[in-house]
């Protein structure tokens, strides 16, 4: 069953029934994906700072770092949004969750196999953050949630 327009949910969207939302199962995984996603955010807000601070050494700072590092921080802050109003029971949410860490989890990939491009504190950085959004993957690509945000 599916409450189409109950009050405080994702503008009206379609959420899931509310005993598959408030199990255990889920409110852990909820809970472990936004805390994730938060220390993700963090670190990247954290690196943008940085950026900022180190901004005078061209060989720590350059112009592909400002771009992935801008990149990273709306991504972040996207997911984390969108991973508070996946825990509410949006579908739209929980699919924008899904696709931005599997497309996040590929650019870092390419970030750390690709020799030469970007300075090793970002490579360390960047491994640290494809770390954290490995475990928000699997949570939310697991067959948990997978079921809890399952349309029928």
């Amino acid at each position: 069953m599916l409450d189409t327009g109950t009050p405080g949910h994702d503008r009206g969207e379609a959420v899931t029934d509310a005993q598959k939302l408030h199990h255990p199962r889920s409110l852990t995984a909820f809970r472990t994906t936004k805390l994730l996603v938060g220390c993700y955010l963090g670190i990247s807000v954290l690196t943008l700072v940085a950026v900022v601070l180190l901004s005078g050494d061209a060989a720590l700072v350059t112009d592909a770092v400002w771009v992935r590092v801008v990149i990273v921080v709306a991504s972040a802050l996207l997911m984390f949004l969108s991973a508070v109003r996946t825990a509410r029971g949006s579908r739209r949410a929980y699919r924008r969750l899904r696709i931005l860490s599997g497309v996040m989890l590929a650019a870092i990939a390419v970030i750390l196999a690709v020799p030469g491009a970007f300075p090793v504190w970002l490579k360390i950085e960047q491994g640290v953050c494809g770390l954290l959004l490995l475990g928000v993957a699997a949570l939310v690509n697991g067959k948990h949630l997978r079921a809890v945000f399952a349309v029928g």
